[in-house]
């Protein structure tokens, strides 16, 4: 491996440290409601978003909620040494993705079958860290 080639990589590793993400796939909630909770907490900070979701009467906002924990704990992973308080941890990105659809049949008037779509949901978080040397 070149000296640039590895440099950039040094470089690439130290940006990837500073985001953290995670994926909650095939959540059995429909597309549109999970993005109303969604638009809440996008670009909110980490612990005002949990505060949101944690007084939100919605059903969808107790499984963002958790997957915003899970978010915070992976960044929590790469960074051992640094602290949550300092980073300033903020929703960078927040993805709501239609997933697959369970197709049943309900039965209608005059031997007819209506057909009943029960759709799911990919949510995607993604978490940036605002260094203090930015915001100075």
């Amino acid at each position: 491996m070149g000296v640039r080639k590895k440099e950039a990589a040094e470089a690439r590793k130290e940006a990837n440290k500073q985001i953290a993400f995670a994926k909650l796939n095939n959540c059995p909630t429909s597309p549109r409601k999970m993005r109303l909770v969604a638009d809440l907490v996008r670009g909110q900070k980490a612990e005002h978003a949990l505060n949101i979701l944690r007084f939100s009467q919605k059903e969808a906002s107790r499984k963002l909620e958790k997957l915003l924990l899970s978010a915070i704990a992976n960044w929590q992973a790469k960074n051992e040494d640094a602290s949550i308080e300092d980073a300033g941890l903020f929703i960078k990105e927040i993805r709501v993705d239609g997933g697959t659809m369970l197709k049943r049949l309900r039965p209608a008037p005059q031997g007819r079958a209506h057909r009943i779509r029960k759709r799911s949901n990919h949510v995607t978080i993604v978490l940036g860290a605002i260094n203090n040397t930015q915001s100075n």
